[in-house]
């Protein structure tokens, strides 16, 4: 037990040599000394990555979605806006839950009325139906956070990097997924069948959940929910390592979306002409960066977050280079998004891992905080790359993707050896 406490606290040292292990979860907590199973990880993985493409299957579907309730193509768009802005509003209303109330109750019983608000999407007879049904959808799918919040608490000290990576990779493949997913599904038996499937799919993974999932009691102090709520941008006054880890969340998922979102449309457009199938592959080559990067929970573990944080960030603003040449060589493309995904997922997984470890009994506050700049970095993204590549065309889009990359290599340059930043 001697050996298994110093093998812990050396695992929390971080580069600077500062000893992080009072931000471990101790037994007190109502955590687990015993590692967590490969078979675990990849059902919270599977879970996160279910619960989190069900906001986005309705991108591929906007048109069938216009056709059945007989909308303009300028108000169906506002059904992603609308699961958006609710996911946002989950972040910061509902994750902050998971350190006041049982997490395992907690998830369980968000993804059960999100599996019931599928149904709704899946059968709703009109817009304003539909549009309820997806808001409900887009709010409950912050359990992905509570997921994370709950895997860092289980995994040991020592291997709460490398858990937090698995898990988080499940999000982002999801993410990527989603839209071949949902494309495969609607050929098949029509764009009702996507909510109606994930549905099923998400009760069956509760069964599986409510099978795995330990009932720890924790010792929680008593907070209102308006305390709770509070204690979330308190957390960021007190905490300098948060501030600057959301800050490169928000840049990171601003270049993502600044790739994902207009990417369709010099693909779909001549010279490249391609269809919505071959386009929805390219998620596919974005799944391999994901999953390549996982392993950089590994590295955090073992003190090198800030070393991996700065390679991923370059390799982030090298991307480009190849993915500027979209519209002459896909292999280029394939190159350059695979450098691109495996950049950000690899900061994304060392930001987590090394926020998870300032306070062990605000996890779920923090992880929720944080991720109101990944939603924050994703809206805008979005929305100036669809600007530019209307004015400037593709190359305007990875100037600009770019820049924001660079941005960000400078923030971590800048802030790295900044007190309270390790």
């Amino acid at each position: 037990m001697k050996m298994e406490g110093m093998l812990d606290k050396k695992a929390a040292r971080n580069e600077t040599g500062a000893d992080t292990s009072q931000g471990a979860p101790s037994s007190s907590e109502g955590i687990y000394a015993a590692p967590m199973t490969r078979y675990v990880t990849l059902l919270f993985a599977i879970a996160c990555g279910m619960s989190v493409a069900n906001i986005y299957f309705a991108q591929p579907l906007l048109d069938q979605l216009s056709i059945e309730f007989n909308m303009d193509y300028s108000i169906i768009g506002i059904v992603i806006t609308v699961t958006q802005v609710f996911y946002a509003m989950g972040l910061l209303l509902l994750v902050p839950l998971g350190d006041l109330l049982n997490q395992r109750r907690l998830i369980i019983g968000q993804m059960t009325i999100s599996a019931a608000a599928l149904v709704i999407v899946g059968t709703a007879s009109s817009g304003a139906m539909l549009f309820a049904g997806l808001a409900l959808v887009g709010l409950l799918a912050v359990v992905t956070q509570t997921i994370v919040a709950f895997a860092a608490t289980m995994a040991a000290p020592a291997e709460r990097g490398r858990v937090v990576g698995r898990v988080t990779s499940g999000i982002v493949i999801g993410i990527l997924l989603a839209r071949t997913v949902s494309g495969i599904l609607k050929d098949l038996a029509g764009w009702r069948f996507v909510y109606l499937v994930s549905a099923a799919l998400m009760l069956l993974m509760v069964y599986a959940l409510y099978k795995v999932l330990p009932n720890a009691a924790r010792k929680v102090k008593t907070l209102s929910y308006a305390q709770l709520l509070k204690s979330v941008w308190m957390l960021f006054l007190q905490e300098r390592l948060l501030r600057i880890r959301a800050v490169l969340a928000m840049l990171i998922f601003t270049a993502f979306s600044m790739l994902w979102t207009p990417l369709v449309l010099p693909l779909s457009s001549p010279p490249l002409s391609l269809s919505h199938s071959a386009i929805g592959a390219f998620g596919l080559v974005g799944v391999v960066g994901a999953m390549a990067a996982a392993k950089a929970g590994k590295l955090a573990d073992r003190g090198y977050g800030q070393r991996t944080t700065g390679i991923a960030l370059f390799l982030l603003l090298l991307s480009w280079l190849p993915i500027g040449y979209t519209e002459r060589s896909l292999f280029a493309l394939v190159i350059g998004i695979i450098l691109l995904d495996l950049a950000v997922q690899a900061v994304h997984v060392t930001n987590q891992s090394m926020i998870f470890a300032l306070r062990p009994k605000a996890r779920s506050r923090i992880v929720g905080g944080y991720m109101m700049f990944y939603s924050i970095g994703s809206a805008a993204g979005s929305i100036t790359s669809t600007h530019v590549y209307a004015h400037f065309g593709w190359h305007g889009v990875c100037v600009l993707g770019a820049s924001v990359s660079a941005v960000a290599l400078i923030f971590w340059a800048v802030t790295k050896g900044a007190k309270g930043a390790h």
